[in-house]
């Protein structure tokens, strides 16, 4: 009875400090391993307890584990996330980016602002009929940047995320720019809001689709991985 006690213990505390009860195991009729980006990104600043938050703390070492986990063969990255911290959003885009399994993003509900570049950090990517991508320039506080090295500092940042998504996707950096500095897409401010179809019409993602055809493309991946003869 005493183990017994433990154990509903033991679950709280991992959903409070990982947002998962398993992380990764997985059971043995499963290859796949599903990473959710929901809410907030949250970096080096602590966001409010009401803040729905995915914390980069908790998703770097899931990756680390899911690249030495032998029974994890593929990625599924699910996204419904506003954005965030821009530096912790490219940290974990750079990490999903650098596995040497076969991973799938899906843009349900949304995947705005650093979620971009988290998206096309996979080897392959979907997004829903209704989903929606909001591309806009980097902001801090809104405020007027008065240091010349302030802006210099935000315009290489904003080098960065653009280079990011122009090599992990088929858009060009000239669409992907007049995207991000369109004005009058969004009220009161510049940037654009892509729907569905329009993601992958700019080359942005690269097909509409569900959950189902997301996880039907990573069997296909891992299946080729393991043999590659079955790709041909």
């Amino acid at each position: 009875m005493d183990d017994n006690k433990g154990a509903p213990s033991a679950l709280v505390d991992k959903i409070q400090a990982l947002g998962q009860t398993n992380v990764p195991q997985l059971p043995k009729d499963s290859t796949i391993h599903c990473l959710t980006i929901i809410g907030q990104i949250e970096g080096h600043v602590q966001l409010p307890p009401q803040n729905k938050t995915t914390k980069y703390e908790h998703v770097i070492p899931q990756l680390v584990a899911i690249e030495q986990n032998p029974d994890i063969k593929g990625l599924l990255v699910i996204l419904n996330t506003v954005g965030g911290d821009v530096e912790a959003g490219l940290a974990m885009s750079e990490m999903i980016a650098s596995l040497s399994k076969p991973t799938v993003s899906i843009v349900l509900g949304g995947g705005h602002s650093i979620g971009v570049p988290i998206a096309t950090s996979c080897d392959y990517s979907f997004i829903a009929e209704t989903a929606t991508m909001t591309i806009h320039p980097i902001r801090l506080t809104g405020l007027v940047i008065g240091v010349p090295q302030s802006f210099e500092y935000l315009d290489k940042m904003q080098d960065r995320v653009v280079n990011f998504v122009v090599k992990h996707s088929e858009i060009n950096e000239d669409t992907f720019k007049d995207l991000m500095f369109a004005r009058g897409n969004l009220a009161r401010d510049i940037g654009t809001n892509v729907v569905g179809e329009d993601a992958v019409n700019t080359g942005l993602i690269d097909e509409v689709g569900g959950i189902g055809a997301a996880i039907s493309k990573l069997n296909e991946m891992i299946r080729e991985k393991s043999d590659p003869s079955k790709g041909d």
